[in-house]
C-alpha cells in the first residue's frame, strides 16, 4: 500500500475536474406555462377526487390499486395524507384482505408490497395458497406473467426466516428469465423484466424508479391518462424546483471559491446535490436538500484534504482544531487550511442563528458533534495509513461507517427536515439504531468493493476489501460473493426496522434507507463521485431535461 507523493511528501489524487462548469448558472428561470400550471391543478383535483372515490366499503382493492399507480408514477406525495389515513383504515377494517378475497397472484402480490412499503406488517402467509401439497408453486402460475412479475417485487420486502419469499424469489426470478427471453413477449415488456431483474423497485432510487415507470406505464393499454399526464407535468414541475436549488447551490459554491483554493479536491457540487436529491427529492425537502449539500461539500474539501493532500502533523492540527470549534484556533492551522476551517465555522454559525428561531437549535449542535466525529475517524485512518496498518474486517467497518457518515449525513439532512425531525430524533439518530447501522453499511460494501483498486493504486489506506480478504483468506471473487449476502440479510435488516411501530416517523426512516438505494447509482461499477462520468446520464435525465408531454 505504497503511497504516491509528490516531492514535498503530499500524496497524489489527480482527481478529474467537474463536468458540469457554467451548466447549471442561471438554471432558475424556466417556469410552466400558464396554460400547463392550469391543467397541473385541474389534474390534480381529478386525481384527488379518485382517491376519494375509489373505495368501497366491501372490497377497498380498487383503491390500493389507485395508491400503487400514485407510488410508482411519483405522484403520492401530493397525497401523503390521504395515502395514509386509507392505508391505515384500509388494514384495521380488512386484516384479512390479501386472503379474504378470491385475488389472483397479482393482487394479492400488490397489496402485500403496499402495505408492507408503508410500514404495515402483513403476513406473507398470504403466498401459501399458491403452492401445491409438495411445497412447490403451481406450475399454473407460469403464464401469468403480470403475477410472476408482482410477486417478485413482494418478496424485496422480505425479512429474517420468511421462507416462502425465499423460495418466491427464486421462482419468480428464473421465471421471468424465461418470459423475456421468450420471442413472442414485446420488447417493451422485455425491457421492464430486464430492468426489474436488475433493479427491482424496493431497491432502486425512487425518483429513477418513478421515471422508468412513467415509460412503462405509458405503453400500457390499461393506463389511465388522466395518471399519465398528471405524473409527466408534476416531473416537470418538481424538476424546475431542483435547477433552481442547482442555480442557487452553484452560486454560493463558486464564491466560496474551494475549486482554485483547494485544487486537489473533488469538485462535485452537482453530483454531491444528486446525492442529496437521491435522499429525499420530494419539494417539501427543498432547505433538507441544500443545507445537505453545503455541508457535504464542505465535508468532501475535509475528506480529501485527509486523502489527498495533508501531511500527517497537518491532520494532527486540523483534527484538534475541529475538536476545539473555535475560531482562535485557525491560528494553529497551515495557510490552506484556514479558508477551509473558516468555513466550516461560518455555516454552522449560520445554520445555528436560522434554527435558533425556529426553536431547534440542537439539530445544529448534533450535526456539529457528529461532524467532530468524522474527522477524528479521518484521522485514525491517517494513522493506519501512515503505520500500513490493516485492521479487521469488523474495526474497519467500525470507523468506515463513521467516515461514511452514518450519522452525519442523516442529521445534516434532518435539519432542514423541521418540525418532525426533533429533539426525539436526533437523539434517536446518535443511539446508531440498526436501519442507519445497515443502511450505510450496504453503501460501504458496494462502494469499497468498486473503488478499492483504484484507491490502493493512488495510495489509500486498506478499505474493509482488504480488511475482510486479509482476515479471511478470500479471493476477490469469493469477498464479492460474501458481499452479496450479507447485503441481501443487511436488507432483511432495514426491512424489519420499517415495519410499525417506528420510533421516529416513517419520513425520516425513508431518508436513511435511500442511502441504501444511493448504491446503486454511485457505485454500482465505478466510483460515481471520483468518476462523474459515470453519472452524467442521471444528472441529465433527472435535472436538465424534461419529460415531453
Amino acid at each position: 500500500m505504497s503511497s504516491k507523493v509528490h516531492e514535498n511528501g503530499r500524496p497524489v489524487a489527480n482527481f478529474r475536474p467537474t463536468i458540469w462548469k457554467d451548466t447549471f448558472d442561471f438554471m432558475s428561470s424556466p417556469k410552466l406555462e400558464p396554460e400547463d400550471d392550469r391543467l397541473f391543478e385541474e389534474l390534480k383535483d381529478q386525481v384527488k377526487e379518485m382517491l376519494s372515490t375509489a373505495s368501497s366499503a366491501d372490497n377497498p382493492i380498487g383503491e390500493v390499486i389507485l395508491i400503487n399507480s400514485l407510488c410508482r408514477l411519483g405522484v403520492s406525495h401530493h397525497f401523503e395524507t390521504e395515502i395514509e389515513k386509507r392505508l391505515d383504515h384500509i388494514f384495521e377494517a380488512h386484516p384479512d384482505l390479501a386472503a379474504e378475497n378470491d385475488y389472483d397472484l397479482y393482487t394479492v402480490a400488490l397489496i402485500f408490497r403496499i402495505f408492507r412499503q408503508h410500514g404495515f406488517k402483513m403476513s406473507c402467509g398470504v403466498f401459501n395458497k399458491y403452492k401445491e401439497s409438495d411445497g412447490k408453486f403451481k406450475e399454473s402460475l407460469i403464464s401469468d406473467m403480470r403475477g410472476i412479475l408482482s410477486l417478485y417485487e413482494a418478496t424485496q420486502l422480505r425479512v429474517h426466516e420468511e421462507d416462502i419469499l425465499e423460495e418466491a424469489l427464486t421462482f419468480t426470478t428464473a421465471q421471468l428469465k424465461k418470459i423475456s427471453l421468450a420471442p413472442n413477449t414485446s420488447p417493451q415488456l422485455t425491457k421492464h423484466i430486464t430492468e426489474a431483474l436488475e433493479q427491482p423497485f424496493h431497491t432502486g432510487v425512487p425518483r429513477l424508479e418513478e421515471l422508468k415507470y412513467i415509460s412503462f406505464y405509458e405503453h400500457e393499454e390499461s393506463r389511465n391518462d388522466t395518471l399519465l399526464k398528471f405524473a409527466k407535468l408534476d416531473f416537470n414541475r418538481v424538476q424546475l424546483l431542483h435547477k433552481q436549488e442547482l442555480s442557487d447551490l452553484t452560486s454560493w459554491w463558486k464564491d466560496l471559491n474551494f475549486a482554485s483554493t483547494y485544487f486537489y479536491m473533488r469538485d462535485r457540487l452537482v453530483e454531491m446535490y444528486l446525492w442529496s436529491f437521491t435522499q429525499c427529492y420530494e419539494p417539501c425537502y427543498s432547505r433538507a436538500r441544500v443545507i445537505f449539500t453545503k455541508v457535504f461539500m464542505l465535508q468532501m474539501a475535509i475528506d480529501d484534504t485527509f486523502d489527498a493532500y495533508g501531511l500527517f502533523d497537518e491532520l494532527q492540527c486540523f483534527t484538534d482544531a475541529i475538536e476545539r470549534w473555535d475560531n482562535n484556533a485557525i491560528s494553529q492551522l497551515p495557510d490552506y487550511m484556514k479558508p477551509l476551517y473558516s468555513s466550516v465555522l461560518n455555516l454552522f454559525e449560520e445554520l445555528n442563528n436560522e434554527m435558533t428561531e425556529e426553536g431547534r437549535s440542537y439539530s445544529v449542535s448534533y450535526t456539529k458533534e457528529m461532524m467532530k466525529e468524522v474527522t477524528r475517524a479521518y484521522f485514525v485512518e491517517a494513522q493506519w495509513f501512515r503505520e500500513d496498518f490493516v485492521p479487521s474486517f469488523d474495526e474497519r467497518m467500525s470507523n468506515a461507517l463513521i467516515t461514511g457518515c452514518c450519522v452525519l449525513a442523516p442529521a445534516a439532512a434532518f435539519i432542514g427536515i423541521k418540525e418532525i425531525a426533533g429533539i426525539h430524533a436526533y437523539e434517536w439518530l446518535q443511539s446508531k439504531p440498526k436501519v442507519t447501522i445497515s443502511s450505510f453499511k450496504i453503501l460501504r460494501l458496494v462502494a469499497d468493493f468498486v473503488s478499492h483498486k483504484d484507491e490502493q493504486e493512488r495510495g489509500h489506506v486498506a478499505s474493509v476489501v482488504e480488511s475482510y480478504m486479509k482476515e479471511y483468506g478470500t479471493s476477490r471473487t469469493e469477498t464479492a460473493e460474501r458481499f452479496k449476502v450479507m447485503i441481501t440479510n443487511l436488507w432483511k435488516d432495514i426491512n424489519e426496522e420499517c415495519m410499525r411501530p417506528t420510533i421516529v416517523p416513517l419520513q425520516l426512516i425513508n431518508v436513511i434507507v435511500n442511502v441504501a438505494r444511493i448504491a446503486e447509482v454511485f457505485y454500482k461499477e465505478v466510483d460515481g463521485i471520483t468518476n462523474p462520468e459515470y453519472v452524467k446520464a442521471y444528472v441529465r435525465k433527472l435535472f436538465v431535461d424534461p419529460i415531453l408531454l
